[in-house]
């Protein structure tokens, strides 16, 4: 079936099961991996960002031809770039020079203005902190106030968590054949999470869920924040107001070391021919670990959150 837009194509991306990762570590269980990678900006942003456009244009807070701002680590930029080029909003992007050159090279491929935000001084590029995003927050508020754009606002907008609750949800939820038993995802905005969950609670409220964090930056599981520097990009944000995961059923809380996170990322190109980003490293790095003790024999849901492609300058792939 032919589409009438690159927009239509957004979602309904094919879920693959990691059994040969599973089954060369001796563990118990499955772990279905749905590859948002495969979305149009490579990554599940794509959902986030045709969500919250869709929600501005029915209630009237996106006028036509309106300029849209948002901060991103990329990928949800990636996403508003395609949408919005689309639908005729011109789009700027800010974003941290810590993150991949690849991603602004990308974001203006397809038409985004690009903004990037010098880091704190000693800021490692590939390390983007919590003073890192505070700064190319406090840009991102300007360019709204000067141009008198729409906010995207992905750590707020309810279309972000709704598009998961619509659509990752019962998409995993069919495509395990309705044996999910729990859902491990790496908080960025926290709306995957909590839209995610929101949707399969509905299919089985018995699902469990478990948010991944960074090392050293776990600050929704409560530690103190000890290296907020870190590689895995796209979360590590407990800086800003999570509100989507107020009142989101939580039944634990892992850390991902970096070093593990990439690890696991390059054995799943080896191993499950998957070319994927730091973060879906984390997520099944976190199954991986579910399998190993309080999720032994269950089937556990993650999501590639975005491609490889996006982190070939930097130590990922070195």
């Amino acid at each position: 079936m032919a589409h009438n837009s690159i927009v239509d194509v957004i979602g309904g991306t094919p879920s693959v099961w990691l059994d040969r990762m599973v089954a060369a570590r001796g563990l118990q269980g499955r772990i279905l991996a749905k590859l948002d990678y495969l979305n149009p900006g490579f990554s599940k942003k794509d959902r986030a960002a045709k969500g919250i456009i869709e929600a501005a244009e029915v209630d009237g807070s996106l006028a036509p031809g309106q300029t849209v701002v948002e901060l991103t680590s990329g990928n949800m930029g990636t996403g508003l770039a395609i949408v919005c080029g689309i639908k005729g909003y011109p789009f700027v992007a800010v974003m941290s020079r810590g993150n991949s050159e690849e991603r602004a090279r990308m974001m203006a491929a397809l038409g985004a203005e690009v903004v990037l935000v010098d880091q704190t001084p000693g800021g490692i590029p590939g390390e983007v902190s919590g003073e890192d995003l505070a700064l190319v927050e406090a840009e991102a508020a300007r360019i709204t106030a000067a141009r008198g754009a729409f906010r995207a606002d992905q750590f707020h907008h309810v279309g972000n968590a709704q598009s998961h609750a619509a659509t990752t949800a019962p998409e995993l939820w069919a495509d395990s054949d309705h044996t999910l038993t729990a859902f491990a995802d790496f908080a960025g905005s926290g709306g995957t999470f909590a839209g995610t969950m929101q949707g399969l609670h509905q299919a089985n409220a018995d699902i469990r869920g478990y948010l991944v964090e960074p090392e050293g930056a776990a600050a929704l599981a409560g530690q103190e924040i000890s290296q907020a520097g870190h590689p895995i990009q796209g979360g590590g944000y407990a800086m800003f107001d999570l509100t989507f995961l107020q009142g989101v059923s939580v039944n634990g809380y892992l850390t991902v070391s970096g070093d593990e996170a990439r690890q696991t990322t390059r054995a799943l190109a080896r191993e499950e021919g998957i070319f994927a980003g730091f973060s879906a490293g984390a997520n099944v790095a976190a199954a991986l670990r579910l399998l190993e003790g309080s999720e032994t024999g269950g089937v556990i849901g993650v999501v590639i959150c975005d491609s490889g492609l996006k982190y070939l300058s930097t130590d990922l792939w070195g």
